[in-house]
């Protein structure tokens, strides 16, 4: 198959508007749980999940938590602008970024853009008693946004107690609604860490405390992952081949820990999400770089859109991950910190997921896309049942167990 002259519209459905969830359900893990199975399919309650994994499997979840990215400005004419933070600019580190004080960069979206074309913004707010003047300055186009710096005048408080204070969660647009107050927990998963992303790996959503103790009474190894969602897991496929869609770079973290359990478990994982499989598949593809370039750079590593497709990858998914193993090694790392602008598309061949567990995605998307070439083309076999027996759509919606 060429897989960059696939139709997008080879990809569509009807999804009535009330089959998309606006809220989740009361308790995360009884949500309803679709099972495909080589073909076959079924449907549980989440909580169930544990009974259809393989004793002794390893699950991979991403950690990434969701910050608080929409700060609102209005100016003295009174006309509001929100800044949407994407992804850190200076310094580039999440986590020193988050740590900083009195000044930090991102690469923002800005809406009502026309009505800020020069000078500065500014927010008064208070953090535990003390009176802070937040100062945005937008300094040029930069990549897929703009440039803003922000500054403030206490060097005793850091931009993440400012986002704490004055951000917004940013639930997905195809809510339609605004951010409640209950979304500050509903759309965090219960394991999330590492502050980063500006949406939520939604396949996690689903997981309580309870089930995961369940996964380990199963026997099921866990093992963590970092990928920062960026707002370009929302953006449309607009082109009528997916050559022509620009997939967005996400930033993402794996321990040696990680590594080595992937090597215990012949280089084999049930991946938690999208975002989960999206990072295990780029670490193959960087296995494969550093067999020709051991010397390369993190950033070298960055696996680009196009890398799977590109690649003559003759390397087993067991020496790829020594690969990197050794690259840390040498390195002295204790973690890879790179980045993956990876598309998943019919034609791609998985090299490390077996099992997947995703939440249902928009039509014509690139998520959608991943899905079908995970189950061999049959995702309207799981979209199907699916629509026809009440599960509940994107974010917020239901679960589904994809075992090819």
């Amino acid at each position: 198959m060429d897989t960059k002259h696939i139709h997008i519209s080879d990809y569509n459905y009807q999804l009535p508007d009330e089959r998309i969830a606006k809220f989740p359900i009361s308790q995360r893990d009884h949500s309803k749980l679709l099972v495909y199975k080589h073909g076959e399919v079924s449907d549980d309650l989440f909580y169930n999940l544990p009974e259809y994994l393989p004793k002794g499997a390893l699950m991979v979840f991403n950690n990434t938590k969701v910050i608080q990215a929409r700060i609102h400005f209005r100016k003295e004419t009174g006309a509001q602008i929100e800044v949407f933070l994407l992804e850190p600019v200076d310094p580039t580190d999440y986590e020193l970024m988050f740590q900083t004080s009195e000044h930090c960069s991102w690469l923002c979206m800005i809406g009502n853009l026309k009505k800020w074309k020069e000078g500065i913004l500014k927010r008064d707010f208070e953090i535990n008693g003390h009176r802070l003047t937040l100062i945005a300055a937008r300094k040029e186009e930069y990549g897929t946004g703009h440039w803003v710096d922000f500054s403030w005048n206490n060097n005793k408080v850091s931009f993440a107690e400012i986002l704490e204070t004055v951000g917004e969660l940013p639930i997905p647009p195809y809510l339609n609604r605004d951010t409640q107050e209950s979304d500050k927990t509903t759309y965090q998963t219960v394991y999330s860490k590492i502050k980063g992303s500006v949406a939520a790996p939604t396949a996690g959503l689903h997981f309580t405390d309870s089930v995961l103790k369940d996964l380990d009474t199963h026997g099921i190894d866990r093992e963590e992952l970092t990928l920062h969602v960026g707002a370009g897991t929302f953006k449309p496929v607009k082109s009528d081949e997916i050559e022509g869609h620009k997939m967005h770079t996400e930033y993402i973290c794996v321990h040696r820990q990680t590594l080595e359990k992937l090597l215990k478990h012949d280089c084999q994982a049930i991946a938690v999400g999208t975002t989960s499989v999206r990072t295990l598949e780029s670490l193959y593809y960087m296995g494969v770089y550093l067999a020709a370039h051991p010397d390369a750079t993190e950033e070298e590593l960055h696996v680009g859109q196009w890398t799977p497709y590109e690649t003559k990858a003759m390397l087993t998914p067991m020496e790829a991950i020594k690969n990197v193993l050794s690259y840390l090694d040498r390195n002295g790392l204790s973690a890879l910190h790179s980045s993956t602008q990876i598309i998943i598309a019919p034609g791609y061949e998985y090299k490390i997921v077996k099992m997947l567990v995703t939440n249902f995605h928009q039509p014509q998307s690139t998520l959608l896309l991943l899905v079908s070439a995970f189950v061999y083309g049959d995702w309207r076999t799981i979209y199907n049942y699916a629509l026809s027996h009440d599960f509940r759509f994107l974010s917020y919606g239901d679960s589904s167990l994809l075992i090819p």
